[in-house]
């Protein structure tokens, strides 16, 4: 899925006259994920004496585009005049659609057609999946609304891995992971020791390998997944692939080689948790991607979590979330819940994290 990464950003214009990013932002956009791409791009060409790299805010129309944060940032120009980028990257929140649906993918599959390198960042893989530019390709998923990509996208390869590059695709899940792409970027253009001084500039802690995967917390506990001990996490992995069909926690064990009571314990103590609570609340988190980021019926959403009637999972919904789920897909409900639902990891945390676009 993933390649190597030299020749990243080497189309023969960028060679010889510097890289220009475009940034097609879409209402509701991660303001993160902006600032962790220009900025590394701009030490790089402070320390460097030159403009090595450009960058072009697009968006579908001239008029300002307000962020996630609640600024807004007027665009350069509109995508329709966008011709000279070697690679346009597409920030969006999950829910992110063209307002021209003809146009703007019509305008994007011409620009791939040119030779321009397409990528997303956090949400915005949905609307680049959604132009029709993703079929055959992998991309980098970003954990928390990794369900709610699949199910709209089954034929699109989702990774855990927080930066993939596959052909003329570039994909990074959250503020960091960008970091991390403009980091190499820095590094194949300008030299490690550059890459090197831009990093520490930022105090950026490390560059991640070209394999590093999504860091995703552990439920309703402080730790996260890479933390955990072999045994809870292959548990873990058997819980994600078994949500529409929910495996009894004694088959789990078994397949552990433990004894029920022994796994309940083991569990329990890396986790703050027992098994089945675990199993449940990921069910229904899984659910509530879905929720937000989709239109599916809830019967079908129940379905895919393993409940036979909605009716059951509506019921554990609202204990866990503090809604229900036909309230947050009113308009205005989801921000309106966000205080009361505090900030619990898989509730309140989560839900402003989706909804900001990491």
């Amino acid at each position: 899925m993933t390649e190597e990464w030299s020749g990243l950003s080497g189309s023969a214009r960028a060679c010889r006259e510097g890289l220009t990013l475009g940034f097609l932002l879409f209402p509701g956009f991660p303001m993160a994920c902006l600032t962790s791409a220009i900025e590394p791009l701009r030490a790089a060409n402070e320390i460097c004496g030159r403009r090595e790299f450009r960058w072009i805010l697009l968006a579908e129309t001239a008029r300002p585009v307000r962020a996630s944060a609640e600024l807004s940032f007027e665009p350069d120009m509109p995508l329709a005049e966008c011709r000279e980028v070697d690679q346009l990257y597409l920030l969006s929140p999950p829910t992110g659609r063209f307002a021209d649906p003809r146009h703007s993918p019509a305008r994007l599959r011409w620009l791939d057609r040119t030779g321009v390198v397409l990528g997303a960042f956090s949400g915005g893989i949905f609307p680049l999946a959604r132009a029709g530019l993703m079929e055959g390709r992998g991309c980098s998923v970003h954990w928390c609304y990794e369900a709610a990509f699949r199910a709209e996208f089954p034929d699109v390869r989702a990774s855990e891995q927080v930066i993939v590059k596959d052909g003329r695709r570039i994909t990074a899940s959250g503020a960091g992971a960008v970091f991390d792409l403009m980091l190499r970027f820095v590094e194949e253009r300008l030299g490690r020791e550059c890459m090197t001084e831009v990093a520490c500039w930022f105090q950026h802690p490390c560059l991640h390998g070209e394999d590093a995967r999504q860091r995703v917390p552990v439920a309703r506990s402080a730790s996260t997944d890479d933390a955990l001990s072999p045994v809870v996490r292959e548990a873990i992995r058997l819980f994600e692939t078994h949500l529409e069909d929910p495996l009894r926690i004694g088959d789990i064990a078994a397949a552990l080689g433990l004894s029920e009571r022994h796994f309940e314990r083991v569990f329990k103590r890396e986790t703050g948790q027992s098994p089945l609570r675990y199993y449940r609340l990921m069910r229904l988190s899984k659910a509530r991607q879905r929720i937000l980021y989709t239109n599916a019926p809830l019967p079908e959403i129940a379905s895919s979590v393993g409940y036979a009637r909605a009716a059951p999972m509506v019921r554990h919904y609202a204990e866990v979330f503090g809604v229900r789920p036909q309230d947050e897909r009113r308009p205005g409900q989801v921000w309106a819940n966000r205080d009361r639902l505090g900030s619990c990891q898989q509730s309140g945390r989560l839900l402003r994290a989706c909804r900001d676009g990491l």
